[in-house]
């Protein structure tokens, strides 16, 4: 049977492109070589590699506006120290929304001043500081989109004249958002956008070479700027799958299309959270992400019974993260409408089996 996949990553893909990316493991474009084993220099890839990357400017709207798409490696837990590597010169301004701003900031604070502008700490996480005030002085001011473990996002982004970082590895591509606002967005590929194995990073040139210290290669922006993300070899397969869902997104009606159905999908899912007298929302409402729908049980006598009836019906992936437990439905772009209905379906039953 069909799992239905609320992983929060890596995570579900549409079926396409599973079959897709598959027949190109076994052959790829008719060349008796496997996207596995082709050259990362061959036409054939450099193709894959040049719409990747021109799928993603286009999607953003990003088009002659001086943005560079970047398929990298590392994952966004190195986008928290190149960031810094790259921007930071005296002082940095950070928000710190989760677990992973967290990390983002410990990585800055070992190139200069970080200054934590906001945080949600003293909520455990729950919901999304509002009303801070970014330094002028920073050097760049980052944030975190969405926040995959407590399931918030941020739903307006500060206007300032402040260089603007993004982290958005678990809802790109998924809204539509001004996204010349921001002078750099990365995120990681396992949740909207391929498998494990390669991070996008979108970034503004003229941001570059504003800092005095020597970068290393592999982490200077610029470096892969100049060879196209092929200073070294890139992780072919989780690039090309990752071309085949844009694609597929494209022919969705772009991020456009696809913000509605993300929409409808989150909003089935809180009404029957907040119908339910089993259970309970964990992110405070006016901060709850449409991407991680974070909740609990009121009563964990009926844990058992609950997760029978899951694993009956087919659902994978929502217990919470394991710093906060509870339960976790990742709505990612691929996820249809169909495994949310599921999903209720079987906390409606529990309602009349308690």
């Amino acid at each position: 049977m069909k799992k239905h996949n609320f992983s929060a990553g890596p995570c579900i893909l549409p079926q396409s492109v599973f079959k897709e990316a598959s027949q190109a493991v076994l052959d790829f474009n008719n060349s008796g070589l496997s996207i596995l084993e082709i050259s990362h220099r061959s036409k054939d890839f450099v193709a894959v590699m040049d719409e990747a990357q021109a799928l993603v400017i286009d999607l953003l709207k990003l088009e002659g506006k001086g943005y560079k798409a970047l398929f990298l490696q590392g994952g966004a837990s190195t986008q928290f120290l190149m960031t810094a590597y790259n921007l930071l010169e005296n002082k940095a301004a950070y928000l710190n929304t989760g677990t992973w701003s967290s990390k983002a900031i410990k990585e800055a604070k070992m190139f200069g001043s970080v200054e934590e502008v906001a945080s949600s700490a003293d909520k455990n996480f729950n919901y999304i500081p509002k009303n801070y005030s970014i330094p002028a002085d920073a050097d760049y001011f980052h944030c975190t989109s969405n926040n995959t473990i407590f399931g918030t996002q941020i739903k307006e982004f500060p206007t300032t004249t402040t260089p603007l970082v993004c982290d958005m590895s678990s809802d790109i591509f998924s809204r539509e958002l001004d996204f010349s606002k921001f002078d750099i967005i990365y995120a990681g590929a396992q949740k909207n956008m391929g498998p494990a194995g390669t991070t996008l990073v979108v970034i503004k040139e003229d941001i570059l070479g504003k800092v005095s210290r020597q970068i290393p290669s592999m982490l200077d922006y610029k470096t892969h700027i100049s060879k196209d993300s092929m200073f070294n070899t890139p992780p072919v397969f989780a690039v090309y799958t990752s071309m085949l869902t844009l694609r597929w997104l494209k022919e969705k009606g772009g991020i456009a299309g696809i913000q509605k159905l993300n929409e409808e999908k989150a909003a089935l899912l809180y009404a029957e959270i907040d119908r339910n007298p089993l259970f309970e929302g964990f992110a405070a409402v006016e901060d709850r992400s449409i991407m991680n729908a974070t909740f609990n049980l009121k009563d964990e006598k009926l844990k058992d019974l609950f997760e029978d009836l899951v694993k009956a019906a087919g659902i994978n992936g929502i217990n919470g993260h394991r710093s906060v437990g509870g339960y976790r439905a990742s709505m990612y772009n691929a996820l249809p409408k169909e495994s949310v209905q599921t999903l209720i379906t079987v906390m409606k039953e529990l309602e009349t089996q308690a």
